[in-house]
């Protein structure tokens, strides 16, 4: 396992004059300059930030023409095909622009490539499709920006093309490759102007829909109706929550329960969940991974027509065929890693970027395992399969490895690739798998620090501060996840007055703790019980790093801490 280095966040401030402005204590103070969330305006809308507060769809690039075209178009009567992608961000975006251009009064319909037999993005294929079936506008969404050569030949077929993406755009000798689209709107264009290009294919396609509204005179209550998708798509898609997306996966998870797709409801219905109080983590781990499960085992539009669903029993039966075929990702997804573990254990150990080629293993799962690979030894982690006709892979990253330059610098052993520092995709012949590993391990430049995890604590913070009004103004800064992690305390030396395991699969340990001063207070440790307890032996001593709780119990409340990481003091 991937050893830990505890480090202390030192980020100055006067947190007692930001607490006194903001009305908060000077815990949340510090904790808040540590998410880099600097001026008293920015603090502000991180604490009460609204609707009000996301930035005008107007400034993207583009927008106002794409608008243009939409409307010209769609009073014209002219066909338009929606063409999405088939993870969540797509099937998301997909949904929403499908049902606001069925409110505009548009003759529209979709497709969603599968993954794999048409790979990522729009391809040739589906561009001759759209022209046979007399399509006269093609709009993409979280796809099309890199597709120069395929909206080349829409073009050349006298199609109109709108491009709607957020993903990073290739650049030659400086200068950025665009596909000959009649609108682009993507903000991470160089020429455009908007405030926070951090945004997902789904917001890209909420704000198009906020301005294609506008042009409608339709009520912006029917746009704002539709907001949790753009949330479920910026958590699913691993945004950073921070700005305009914290706003919006705020505000999204509120009205999750108002849903007015059946089929959202109808999942959250079969995973047990309450729909009036989901959290981001709940979208990440349980809604996200079934919306996502339909792309990667079957088709992305078992998820798409699950969202679109307004038949009870229909889309009653579509939530659990997308909640089995999760289940049984989550099997398959264990099964691989258990068999990559053994081959790093018994091969690759000393390797400084992990590549495992397990033939075998259905290749949506390969990003999911090079990502469990990573978390394990805190190393670069590449998973290859065997696609249809040649190896494809999926690599997932560190801090300190660019995996997109590391590709470049081996590019050509590879036939295709893409991605960005923290994750890609890839696809080679099978002769060069272990040349493609070699090459990687010689080019990488990556020392013994570099495997070291690190925990960043925000605040050292002795047992004796918590209260139930902390706890409560803690609450202001979620939701967390990518980018606004959830706030992590530490205490040395604190003393364990007895341990107990719980749980129907010994994975809860549950202390009686003391500090120095003799402070009582319960704590949580969410790991193998055995394992901790033979660990701890005679020792009864530990620092720990902790999110502080309240429990309920029987109507009776309680102080108690979650620990999250800890050190035994022998």
């Amino acid at each position: 396992m991937a050893a830990e280095k505890w480090m202390l966040q030192t980020k100055r401030a006067d947190f007692n004059e930001m607490a006194k402005v903001h009305h908060i204590s000077p815990v949340t103070a510090r904790i808040i300059r540590n998410r880099e969330v600097l001026g008293p305006e920015a603090v502000e809308k991180y604490l009460r930030g609204g609707l009000n507060d996301l930035y005008s769809p107007n400034l993207l690039k583009d927008m106002d023409r794409a608008v243009q075209i939409l409307k010209e178009k769609i009073g014209q009567k002219k066909r338009v095909r929606i063409v999405g992608d088939y993870d969540i961000d797509g099937v998301c975006s997909t949904y929403l622009l499908y049902q606001a251009f069925n409110e505009t009064g548009a003759v529209v319909d979709y497709e969603i490539p599968d993954r794999i037999k048409d790979g990522y993005g729009i391809n040739e294929s589906i561009i001759r499709a759209a022209f046979n079936d007399g399509i006269d506008t093609i709009v993409t969404c979280d796809n099309g920006i890199a597709a120069v050569e395929q909206i080349m030949l829409a073009k050349e077929l006298g199609m109109t093309v709108i491009v709607t993406d957020h993903h990073d755009i290739r650049k030659e000798e400086g200068k950025e490759v665009l596909p000959p689209a009649d609108a682009i709107v993507n903000p991470k264009q160089e020429s455009c102007s908007y405030p926070f290009p951090e945004i997902c294919g789904a917001m890209v396609a909420f704000k198009l829909i906020q301005a294609l509204y506008k042009a409608f005179n339709i009520s912006e209550e029917k746009w704002l109706n539709m907001v949790e998708f753009a949330a479920i798509a910026t958590v699913g898609d691993v945004m950073k929550l921070q700005d305009e997306n914290r706003i919006i996966v705020k505000e999204g998870l509120k009205s999750i329960g108002k849903s007015q797709s059946l089929g959202l409801l109808k999942l959250i219905e079969k995973n047990n969940l309450d729909k009036d109080h989901i959290t981001s983590y709940q979208i990440g781990f349980v809604i996200g991974p079934c919306l996502n499960a339909g792309g990667r085992l079957m088709t992305a539009k078992l998820a798409l027509s699950l969202l679109l669903c307004q038949d009870e029993e229909e889309a009653d039966r579509m939530a659990v065929e997308l909640k089995d075929l999760n289940d049984q990702r989550k099997d398959m997804t264990k099964e691989g890693t258990d068999k990559a573990v053994k081959l790093v254990e018994e091969q690759f150990s000393k390797d400084k970027v992990l590549v495992v080629y397990l033939p075998d293993c259905h290749e949506s799962l390969a990003g999911i395992i090079a990502g469990r690979l990573r978390e394990r030894y805190q190393k670069p982690a590449f998973v290859l399969t065997d696609g249809e006709e040649q190896v494809k892979g999926s690599g997932r990253s560190i801090e300190s490895y660019h995996m997109f330059d590391a590709l470049m610098e081996v590019k050509e052993l590879l036939l295709k690739f893409g991605g960005h520092p923290m994750a890609a995709g890839l696809s080679l012949l099978k002769e060069n798998v272990d040349e493609f590993r070699r090459a990687l391990n010689k080019h990488a430049d990556l020392t013994e620090d570099d495997f070291v995890k690190k925990v960043w604590i925000d605040v050292p913070m002795p047992l004796e501060y918590i209260n139930e009004p902390l706890i409560e103004e803690l609450d202001l800064l979620e939701p967390y996840g990518q980018g606004n992690e959830k706030p992590l305390f530490a205490q040395k030396d604190l003393y364990i007055r007895s341990v107990r395991v719980l749980g129907k699969n010994r994975n809860v340990v549950k202390f009686s703790l003391a500090t120095e001063n003799g402070t009582p207070m319960d704590g949580l440790l969410f790991e193998d019980g055995d394992r901790f307890v033979n660990e701890l032996g005679n020792s009864r001593q530990l620092d720990a790093i902790y999110y502080p709780a309240v429990n309920e119990y029987n109507g009776n409340k309680s102080l108690q801490i979650v620990i999250k990481n800890y050190r035994i003091i022998s």
